[in-house]
C-alpha cells in the first residue's frame, strides 16, 4: 500500500483518512478495476429527490389553510423544499390573490411546481390559469392527479379542502408529484393549449400598442 498513517498509535486524522482513500482509489483505477460508488443513506436519497422536483410553491385561502399546513409538513418531512405563499390563519382572504402568488412563482421559474388549496378547488384553478405558462388542474382523486401530470403536463395542483379528506389529499399530492409527463402524443395537444394562450397574448399586446 502506498499510503500510511503517520499519527502513531492514536486515531488517524481526517486528512490522513482522506489521503489513504485517495491512494486506494488511485491504485484500483490503475489496475483497471471498476470503483464502486459509495453507498448513500436515506437522507441523501431524499436530497436527490428534492433536487429533481425543485422547490414547490404552496398557498391556500382560509378554507384550505389547515390542509395546506398538513401538506407542507408532509412535503418537508419527505425532504422537499417548500415556499409558503400564505395564508397563515383561518381569517378570510381572497383566493385569487393566493392562487396568483403561487402561479407567478411557477410561471417565473422560481418554483418548478405549485399547489393551491381552497374550499372547492375551482376558483383558485381559474385564477391560476390566467397566468401565462401555468397549467393548473383541480384534482379530486388519484386518477385525475395522475392524468393531469401525464397527459396535460400540469404544473399547478389545485385541491378543494372542503371536499376531500386529509389522507386522500396527501395521496393525491404524492401521486401528482411522482407522475412524469408523458410527452409523445400528449405533447402535440398541450402545445395547442400553449398556442391558444400565445394567440390571445399577441392580440392583447397588439391592441395595447395600437
Amino acid at each position: 500500500m502506498s499510503a500510511a498513517f503517520t499519527s502513531g498509535a492514536g486515531a488517524p486524522t481526517e486528512e490522513e483518512v482522506r489521503s489513504l482513500v485517495a491512494a486506494i482509489l488511485a491504485e484500483v483505477a490503475a489496475e483497471g478495476k471498476p470503483v464502486a460508488a459509495p453507498a448513500t443513506d436515506a437522507s441523501e436519497h431524499e436530497a436527490a429527490a428534492s433536487e429533481g422536483i425543485g422547490e414547490i410553491a404552496i398557498g391556500a385561502d382560509h378554507g384550505g389553510y389547515r390542509l395546506k399546513v398538513r401538506i407542507a409538513m408532509d412535503l418537508r418531512e419527505r425532504g422537499l423544499r417548500v415556499r409558503d405563499c400564505g395564508t397563515d390563519s383561518t381569517e378570510p382572504v381572497d383566493y385569487p390573490d393566493v392562487a396568483h402568488a403561487v402561479a407567478r412563482l411557477v410561471a417565473d421559474g422560481e418554483c418548478r411546481l405549485g399547489i393551491v388549496v381552497d374550499g372547492a378547488g375551482i376558483g383558485s384553478c381559474m385564477a391560476a390559469n390566467k397566468v401565462p405558462g401555468v397549467r393548473a388542474a383541480t384534482c379530486w382523486d388519484v386518477s385525475s392527479a395522475r392524468n393531469s401530470r401525464e397527459h396535460n403536463h400540469a404544473n399547478v395542483l389545485v385541491l378543494g379542502g372542503g371536499l376531500i379528506g386529509e389522507n386522500l389529499a396527501l395521496e393525491i399530492v404524492q401521486t401528482w408529484l411522482e407522475t412524469p409527463w408523458g410527452g409523445d402524443r400528449h405533447a402535440r395537444r398541450v402545445g395547442k393549449i400553449t398556442e391558444i394562450e400565445r394567440r390571445y397574448l399577441a392580440h392583447a399586446e397588439a391592441g395595447a400598442t395600437a
